[in-house]
């Protein structure tokens, strides 16, 4: 099944509804650093999102360094922004409501 990308005006509508997320200036990629209160928050976050990677065969680009974490989303099958990468960024912002 082919993985369409996003138009730009359909990037930034849906990033309206994803607070922190920004479009990379190449528009291929939205990316967001979270801090947390500690490595150990910042860890069972991630943890969290690999679960959730695992299950939508869709696997995010990050980095942690102590309690900082830094996430960025891509479709590489189309190698742009498609709704895989807004499902994701709205997956993982649901774990921010619940900690």
């Amino acid at each position: 099944m082919a993985i369409n990308p996003l138009s730009r005006p359909e990037k930034k509508k849906l990033l309206v509804n994803l607070p922190g997320w920004a479009l990379e200036e190449s528009s291929k990629a939205i990316r967001k650093i979270f801090i947390f209160a500690d490595f150990n928050q910042a860890w069972a976050f991630m943890s969290r999102i690999a679960l959730v990677a695992e299950q939508m065969n869709h696997h995010p680009e990050w980095s942690n360094v102590y309690n900082k974490v830094e996430i960025r989303l891509t479709t590489h099958d189309c190698n742009d922004i498609s709704i895989r990468d807004i499902e994701m960024a709205t997956r993982i912002e649901s774990f921010l409501k619940k900690t």
